[in-house]
């Protein structure tokens, strides 16, 4: 059974302001599946994100410190996504919803 004692408002809210957008999910999964991702990559990942949605939703995770962007001196420019050690801690929740989906696929 789930301990609902924990249930509050305010963390719940504060959790999903990090995760809140179309694409924030999807960018989590793709990096805590490669390990490493360039932008190109990542793009290439998610399919039908346009460049704008990405770059923004990038930002604000990189701002909310559950990715880290690296980027080298060199040119062309190569920049690399990772996972923060905040972010990898978000994991055990998309592993959940993961498990969850498999459980319930067939549902449909």
């Amino acid at each position: 059974m789930l301990d609902k004692s924990i249930v509050d408002i305010k963390p719940f809210a504060y959790a999903i302001s990090l995760i809140d957008g179309k694409w924030k999910m999807h960018i989590l999964f793709w990096l805590w599946k490669t390990n490493i991702l360039r932008y190109g990559e990542l793009k290439k990942a998610l399919g039908t994100v346009t460049h704008k949605m990405l770059s923004n939703q990038l930002k604000e995770l990189e701002a909310d410190g559950l990715i880290i962007r690296n980027e080298y001196p060199q040119v062309p420019p190569k920049v690399e996504y990772t996972l923060s050690e905040k972010g990898l801690s978000l994991m055990p929740v998309l592993q959940a919803l993961c498990n969850w989906g498999h459980d319930h696929i067939e549902d449909n």
